[in-house]
């Protein structure tokens, strides 16, 4: 037996050293493998410009620095990056007691975590605690795996290939500027600027600790919903800081107690929402060194001013169904935005507040007309003194009804001048000017302007396109009278004090002395007294050029206009397109004008505009253009070129064409065409048919125009018929060739007309007009 086993004892001992030969290599086997594994993400490691931050939420500031407030990015997340060292030392300690206490002492896994958590599991059956590193949790926040056991292990290995790439610290900058911190904020400096407007290196430790007690769980920790459940995770947060010996357990009943207000996740808008958005979507790249801070040209004072007075505007308005305004202000000098207003409430979603009335395309009504005088004057197709007719007047267009501009109270001034049509704003005879200068190239010196919008072909707009026919923008309006403010000289519309690449973008259209005449006729307040009143809104006590414009059917009313130093462009209507009632440019956008621009010079007086260059002051008389005659009732001064004045000299003689006939026959007195007898009806050369045996018994009515109210004699075939001082008389047609002359001292005038009896008779009594000069 003993022999037995002594030949069984080599047999043992050559079995066992078989058997830890390959346990050694198996061990060996699985120690180069573990070793292969953990090396392996040296070989793919992640950078720190891997994984860095470029589609950040956006601060902006006014001009002088002061916040205006956070855009978030295109996916929605409300992001604000900054360096570990800008961070409050009280949040970097709070959060790795949080979430991470050894986070300086092992790798990307913690190992005694991990068995902890495994341990724990087993005993309890259910997972007790976790043990994410904060390297694991960035991992998990940069691919977001699902939370099965693949998901965990590409975890694990993203961890490793980021501890293979980066430095604690950059882990821990990646990861808190990553924090999910309620709603859409992100990062700490988000959420510090979001809840409590202060940068995160200024946060205290009650602030700290809140705001470390939310990553947890986001949405069950929301500061704004469930305060109880954050301040009970912030207990905790605070506990595991005095654990860690981070703070004394005195100072952490302090910070507990502490009341701290978490403002609401308004998107951090302070001012100016609709130019923050807009401004928002033209930064397309990110700005140098990835600073997500942009000094905006807006004055926050001013802005916040301008906000209250299109509420309070409107509040005036509210009777007359107008709910919406908008308003833009401009530095003339540099072209700077100043404030830029969108609407009354940007957050009232109810009321379309979210509309942004800059942007919006909508018909300017007359706000282009003095783009048109100015190309009219500069073509020479009219002069400063030229006379225009604003008489009832109609274009046959091919397909479509005969078009008859009017204007909004339906009546008409007859000759006028060319500064009284622009500052009455009179339609007729801004059509008959576009009909002179050609719509295409109308439409060609508005696109040089800025309004790109007008994209339409010429036969599109017609003749309307002065009357507003197409659709453009507060914006286009402000930029193209910004180019009028400044005498023909274009520069864009700047908006942040990163914009000087293109500040030099200047360029002239035209020479200025145009301009200067069209700003001169804006700012004459007499020339706009017809329409607007010698004390309208649009009166200022101070100098300024201003347009008023209303749309169809009282849908926008428009106000724009310009001091030397600045220009203000506004618009008041309803974004759903409801008529206003009885509210035209200048009782809708005018007000706001008025309250802004007075507001602007509140403190310093404007210098006056420039004299029209190279031009000549003469006096006319005010209903010809022409030099004042002894008869002339009225005399003003009117701007001459020096070429005109020769003629200004020797043209006194003033006659109105045939096509005044219809309208100086609706005048009950007339002080037109001064010393003279001008016959109405009939016309020279009518010829009239006369139903066969109705000779005599149809009545022809005689109607005279003429300054005198003295008696007039009338004459016909060199009869005299009767004399009176009445304006018309009535003759019995009978065939024949006649001629009608009325006399008074040295005034008469002489017309020619027939009466031929008709062929056939007619279906009904009466003469016909087959023949008139019109």
């Amino acid at each position: 037996m003993k022999k037995a086993k002594r030949l069984l004892i080599p047999i043992k001992q050559k079995i066992l050293h078989q058997l830890n030969r390959k346990t050694s290599k198996i061990i060996l086997t699985l120690l180069l493998i573990c070793f292969l594994i953990r090396s392996t993400p040296y070989l793919a490691p992640i950078r720190a410009n891997d994984i860095l931050q470029t589609q950040l939420a956006l601060e902006f500031s006014d001009r002088n620095g002061l916040p205006l407030g956070t855009i978030l990015t295109r996916d929605q997340e409300h992001t604000a990056v900054v360096a570990l060292d800008q961070v409050s030392p009280q949040f970097i300690q709070a959060i790795l007691a949080a979430e991470d206490s050894q986070f300086y002492h092992h790798g990307a896994l913690d190992l005694k975590a991990v068995a902890r958590a495994v341990k724990d599991a087993i005993q309890t059956k259910k997972i007790v605690s976790g043990a994410s590193t904060i390297t694991m949790q960035l991992a998990r926040m940069l691919d977001n795996s699902p939370r099965n056991l693949s998901g965990k292990i590409q975890e694990v290995w993203l961890a490793w290939r980021l501890a293979a790439g980066i430095s604690k610290d950059e882990i821990l900058a990646a990861y808190i500027n990553r924090l999910p911190m309620g709603g859409n904020v992100y990062g700490v400096e988000a959420a510090a600027r979001t809840y409590f407007s202060i940068p995160a290196s200024d946060l205290n430790l009650a602030q700290a600790s809140l705001l470390a007690a939310i990553p947890n769980n986001p949405t069950y920790f929301d500061p704004l919903q469930h305060r109880e459940r954050l301040k009970q995770r912030q207990k905790y947060v605070l506990n595991r800081m005095v654990q860690d010996r981070y703070v004394s357990n005195a100072i952490a009943q302090r910070a507990y107690a502490e009341e701290v207000t978490f403002h609401s996740r308004q998107r951090g808008i302070i001012a100016a929402p609709h130019f923050l958005f807009w401004l928002a979507t033209q930064q397309n790249t990110p700005s140098p060194n990835h600073s997500n801070s942009i000094r905006t040209t807006i004055n926050k004072p001013l802005q916040q001013f301008v906000e209250a007075q299109v509420q309070q505007v409107l509040s005036s308005l509210a009777a007359n169904n107008v709910h919406h305004a908008a308003a833009l202000v401009v530095d003339n000098h540099t072209g700077e935005v100043l404030a830029y207003v969108g609407s009354p409430n940007y957050f009232d979603e109810a009321k379309l507040g979210r509309n942004d009335g800059v942007q919006a395309l909508r018909q300017p009504g007359s706000t282009l007309k003095p783009f048109l005088y100015e190309l009219a004057l500069e073509k020479g197709v009219i002069r400063p003194n030229t006379i225009l007719a604003d008489v009832p007047t109609y274009y046959a267009i091919p397909g479509a009804k005969v078009y008859n501009p009017t204007d909004y109270n339906k009546s008409f001034l007859g000759p006028v001048r060319v500064r009284i049509a622009l500052a009455n704003s009179l339609n007729i005879p801004a059509v008959r000017v576009l009909e002179k200068v050609g719509v295409e190239n109308f439409l060609s010196r508005l696109h040089e302007l800025g309004f790109a919008h007008l994209n339409q072909t010429p036969e599109y707009y017609g003749l309307g396109l002065t009357l507003g026919s197409g659709e453009v923008n507060l914006w286009e309006l402000a930029q193209a009278y910004l180019t009028m403010a400044r005498m023909g000289e274009s520069t864009p519309l700047l908006t942040t004090f990163s914009d000087s690449s293109i500040q030099n973008l200047k360029s002239k259209i035209q020479n200025p002395t145009t301009w200067q005449l069209i700003t001169d006729m804006l700012s004459d307040n007499y020339a706009r007294a017809t329409a607007f009143g010698v004390d309208s809104v649009l009166n200022l006590p101070l100098k300024a050029a201003v347009k008023t414009g209303t749309s169809s059917n009282f849908r926008d009313t428009w106000t724009v206009g310009f001091t030397t130093d600045y220009t203000v462009a506004t618009w008041v209507g309803n974004f759903d397109g409801d008529p206003m009632r009885q509210v035209s440019g200048v009782t809708g956008a005018a007000p706001l004008w008025n309250r802004i621009m007075l507001h602007m010079h509140e403190h310093h007086q404007p210098a006056n505009f420039p004299v029209p260059e190279g031009l000549v002051q003469l006096p006319i008389c005010a209903i010809s253009g022409l030099k004042p005659t002894p008869d002339c009732t009225s005399v003003v001064q009117e701007y001459f070129y020096p070429e005109d004045i020769n003629a200004y000299e020797h043209q006194d003689t003033f006659n109105l064409s045939n096509e005044y006939d219809d309208w100086l026959a609706k005048q009950p007195q007339s002080n037109f065409g001064s010393g003279k007898l001008k016959i109405l009806s009939p016309r020279n050369d009518d010829l009239f048919l006369l139903s066969p045996g109705e000779e005599g018994q149809q009545k022809l009515e005689f109607k005279l125009a003429g300054t005198s109210s003295e008696s007039v004699e009338w004459w016909l075939n060199g009869e005299k018929l009767t004399t009176n001082s009445a304006k018309s008389l009535f003759w019995y047609l009978y065939p024949g060739n006649w001629t009608l002359e009325v006399k008074n001292g040295d005034m008469t005038d002489k017309v020619t007309f027939q009466v031929e009896l008709a062929k056939t008779t007619p279906m009904r009594r009466g003469f016909s007009v087959v023949n008139s000069q019109r």
